[in-house]
Parts: C-alpha cells; structure tokens; sequence
C-alpha cells in the first residue's frame, strides 16, 4: 500500500488542499478585483463589513461610533418622514413633554437681555417652596456666574434640569428690593399639563384645550369633563390646534366617552402588523353630548385619530382648516447603549377605512416639511375650494363624503384671520417684540397688576393704560420703526398679542388662551353650531329646491328616506370588521 494514501495522512492532505485553495482564491480575488470589495457583494450584510472597512483601512483615523451615530439618522430617512432615529443623550428629552413631568426646579422663565427673568413659578414645585419669585433674575448657576452673550433656552434648560432630588445653587437678583439671595433648591418632579385650558365659554358651553396627548392626558381630560359637569355644560367645544399628537391610547380613550357600544375608533395594519381594530366599550358619560372639535395644520397624528373617529362616526362637527395628515405608526425600538429608534411598522384607518397620511417620497424630506408653506401658496388656508387631497372618497356612517390621503378636511372650513395683518405687525412679530414688551411691561408693573385677579378687571385696566403707544415706543427704540399707519390698521392684533402675553405672565395659560378665545373665529362658530343644537351632522342631499336633512338619531326616519332617495344609510353595526367593511361597500 502506497504510504501517502494511509488513512493517517488523509486530514494532512485535506488540509493542505483547503489552505491551497484559499490562497489561490484570494489571488484571484486581489489580481482581478484589485480590493476587498468582492467580499461586501457576496455578503448578507454589506453595511456591516462597510463599517469594519472604513476601520480597517481608511486613510484617517475614524470615531466609528460618531459615524454610526450620524449615519443612522440618514438610512432612516430613506424609509419615510416619521421614522427616526435619537441618541441615548436626547431619548429622556424627547420623552418628556409625552410623560406628563419632568425633574427640574418647576419655574417658567424669559431670556431677556442676556439674563435669565422668571415668568413664573410652578405651583408646589420646588422653587416656590423655597421662596424664588416671579420677576426675579437667575445672574448665577452653581457659584458661577451666568449672564451675558452665552446665555441661552437651551443652556438654561440643561443647567436648571437634573435627578431627582439632586441639588442645584442659584443666585438671583431681586428688583423689588435691590438685593442679590442665594438660593439651594432640590430638584423634584414637575407636572407637564397637556390639558392647558378647561372652562365655561358661556351659561352652558364648556371648552377644553388639549395640548397633546400623554401619559396623563386621558386623567386630565376627565378632570376637566367633571369640573364643566359640576357648573351645568350642555354642549363642549375640544381644541386640537397646534396639538401634534403623542400616543394612541389617551386618544382612544377620550373617543370611548362620547361613542356607543362597539364604534370603531380606528384600526391600524401593517405588513408584519396585523390588523387591530379600536372599538368603544359603551361605558362613556357623555355619549349625547352635543360636540364641536376645533382643528387646524398643526393637529397631527393622535388628534387625527380622535377627530376622525368623530368625524366618521358622525358624532359631533369639525371646525377649523385640513389637519397635518400623518397616518404613520411607530413603535419605540430601545438600543443597549440607552439610544432608541422610532420605527413606522403601521399605518391608521379612520373608522370609514381612509388613511389621513398625505402623500410622501421616500428620502425627500425637503418636499415633506415644505407641504404647510405650499398649502399657503395655494391659498388652502384661505380658500375652502383650494383643499388639494390626493386620496379616494370614502362615506362616515351616516354616508357623508369624507376623503383621505391627506389630513382630517373639516366639516365647517374657517380661513386664517388676517384682518389687520400689515408688514409692520409681521415684523414686530417676527423680532419678537410684542413677547419682549409684554414681559417689560408685566415687569415694570407687576405689583399693581397682580392686583387684577379676575380676567375682565385686568383686560379693563389694561384698556386704560394706553399699550399700544408704549408699544410703539418700545419699538422704535429696539429697531421697529414707528408707522402710525399701519399702528392704527393692526391695532386689533397688537392688542390681542400684547395683552395674551400680559394675561400669560400675570395669570396663567388658561386665562390667556380664555382672553384669545373672546375673538377668535372658530371658537365663536363652534358655540354658535351649540347654540343652534346642529352640532350633531346631518345627511343632506338637494334635489332641486327640496333639501332633506335627518339627525344620526333618527333612525327610522333616516331608512324610509333613504328608500325613497337612494341615500346610503347604516342601519347596522357589526362587531365584525369583514362584515362592517362589507356594509360599507354595499351601502356606497
């Protein structure tokens, strides 16, 4: 037998071949490919062996854990507008107006001329238990000084933020008595309020303001539900405006107190989502309540749910202009090192089956946050007619016309009021003048304006006091040149800028946004709608001068016309979603 095939050198042989064959392969790879890029396209993750490349061999030294931080924002971006990405440092922040508090020190503050000025200060937080005062300066942060060029929002927030129960040593000067106090303060909790506004408009209209939707939005609002019900409210007015959203839950839950039984609120799917229907449980308080939701551009995400659920259910009217239109799901996907990534996984249906995301391309962000000023082009937020959507027809429950693909189109369009808008109101604004000289003023005359507790008495006083000519005054000497003219023509909107910010500082917010209320547009529309009992919509269809109008209540009546008129109409409700989308269909 010949030695070399003995069964003992038969591993030496094989090996020897397979370290034969590796070395010719790679001088294939290198004589032909000239790099190790080969590799990278026979790999299942080219991502990966690009990173451990630009390690290995890229001509400078690289902070590979910097790159992948910058690099993930940008693959995100290549998905859709609302997947993102945030860093371990920004996750808590980014949490925190959705967790209903943060730890900090509990004072509203203004930057005004280089130094930190407190507005106000928090109820129960921790700077009033130690004696801080609206109007006094923060000059010094931990014994050192913190005053001029570098003092800003941000800075400020970082340094006045911290742990629980950690400490913090602030120096302040006092105008009223011409004193500089130190002052420790142990950090602790303070309440963000997403419900900012909740009171009687009138004898029997109560309106809530909801600013966003959080952990504790959903117990703020039946909070404030059970105020208005001690005090005798027939009919509410809820503010979505300027409300981006939040999570889907308190959203859900405030629709389950004005639904019956077993109404879809929404339902959301996705290709690894099934689908998941939302559906009142019966047990809401204000079911018959008459309803108005006040809407604008700016109510995003968890305000399109609630007012979409309304809206298609016919359960009350909207008021306003198109909402921001985002119909995207994400879910929070936390990483080892603490960042977390935002992933859409699902789109929302309203429960007439439309999606209110408005129409995106994939890595063009740029064309995605300029749709606000392209809508101003158009003239949507002045001309009813000139609301573009890009989505199908789709009929609520009592068959009205509704449409998705972008945003909540409201039953009742009220345009922006621009009455009185001239180039010198626009630029006073814009150098944010009105806020700088509602804060000097509220200031100066702090003591003998907190002695207007109520509401009329200090907008009475301030009628009084001649604002509008110390307002021009305080302009021209900060840049604004005085134009009597236009003073006179936009004397509405400085009066009602100027003395909201007054109202803000020396009050509060509720009592602010009350004051604004008085002349805005869509609030007196709403209760106007309350007042006339037609907050509840109705299905109307002209056939020549003959008009038919039933309420969502009538149903018996609304059969028999239907019958007679061909109008859709449905007369079930299945706790089925096949079947209810098949209602749906036959009906349309």
């Amino acid at each position: 037998m010949n030695r070399i095939t003995s069964p003992r050198f038969i591993p030496l042989v094989l090996s020897l071949g397979i370290v034969l064959g590796i070395l010719i392969g790679n001088f294939y790879a290198n004589h032909y490919a000239g790099n190790r890029l080969s590799i990278i396209n026979t790999s299942s993750n080219k991502l990966n062996d690009l990173l451990h490349i630009i390690d290995d061999q890229y001509v400078d030294p690289v902070n590979m854990s910097d790159l992948v931080e910058k690099a993930m924002p940008q693959i995100l971006k290549e998905l859709d507008p609302h997947s993102t990405y945030v860093s371990a440092k920004d996750v808590e922040a980014s949490m925190q107006d959705l967790k209903g508090s943060f730890s900090g020190i509990g004072i509203q503050f203004f930057i005004y001329q280089d130094s930190v000025r407190v507005v106000r200060v928090i109820n129960g937080g921790p700077s009033e238990s130690v004696g801080i005062k609206a109007g006094d300066r923060i000059i010094g942060i931990n014994k050192k000084a913190y005053i001029g060029k570098n003092v800003s929002i941000d800075s400020t927030y970082k340094l006045l933020k911290g742990p629980k129960d950690s400490k913090i040593e602030l120096e302040i000067y006092r105008p009223a008595i011409q004193k500089k106090l130190t002052f420790s303060i142990t950090r602790n909790d303070v309440p963000i309020n997403s419900v900012t506004a909740a009171y009687m408009a009138d004898e029997t209209t109560g309106y809530i303001k909801v600013n966003s939707f959080a952990e504790t939005t959903y117990s703020e609002f039946l909070a404030a539900l059970a105020n208005l019900h001690r005090q005798g409210f027939k009919g509410l007015i809820i503010d979505l405006r300027g409300n981006l959203g939040g999570y889907l839950d308190p959203a859900i839950r405030m629709a389950m107190e004005f639904l019956p039984k077993d109404r879809l609120i929404v339902y959301t799917q996705g290709r690894r989502s099934p689908r998941q229907d939302y559906k009142s449980d019966g047990r809401g308080a204000y079911q018959n309540l008459p309803l108005v939701v006040l809407v604008d551009e700016a109510s995003a995400s968890a305000s399109e749910i609630f007012s979409g659920a309304i809206q298609d259910n016919d359960r009350g009217t909207i008021i306003g202009r198109r909402t921001f239109g985002k119909g995207l799901v994400q879910e929070p996907i936390q990483f080892a090192d603490g960042s977390m990534l935002r992933l859409t996984i699902a789109r929302y249906y309203t429960p007439s089956g439309r999606c209110v995301q408005k129409p995106y391309s994939q890595g063009d962000e740029e064309q995605y946050e300029n749709d606000l000023f392209l809508r101003a082009e158009h003239g949507e937020y002045f001309y009813k007619d000139s609301i573009k959507t890009s989505g199908k027809a789709y009929k609520t429950r009592l068959g009205r016309k509704v449409f998705g693909g972008g945003g909540i189109i409201p039953d009742i369009f009220i345009p922006r009021d621009t009455i009185g808008m001239t180039p010198y109101f626009k630029q006073a604004y814009t150098l944010n003048l009105l806020q700088e000289f509602a804060y000097v003023y509220s200031d100066k005359n702090r003591k003998e304006l907190m002695q207007h507790q109520n509401l009329n008495e200090l907008v009475n006083y301030l009628d009084k006091q001649n604002i509008l000519e110390q307002f021009a005054w305080f302009g021209s000497s900060n840049g604004l040149k005085r134009r009597n003219l236009m003073l006179k023509k936009s004397q509405k909107l400085f009066t009602r800028f100027i003395y909201g910010n007054i109202i803000d500082n020396i009050m509060d917010e509720q009592s602010a946004i009350q004051y604004d209320n008085l002349s805005d547009p869509a609030m007196l529309e709403a209760i106007k709608i309350l007042h006339q009992g037609s907050a509840f919509p109705k299905l109307t269809r002209t056939e020549g001068k003959f008009i038919l109008g039933f309420q969502q209540t009538d149903k018996h009546i609304a059969l028999i016309c239907s019958r007679i008129f061909k109008l859709p109409y449905y007369a079930t409700e299945s706790t089925n979603p096949k079947n209810y989308k098949r209602n749906i269909q036959k009906n349309a």
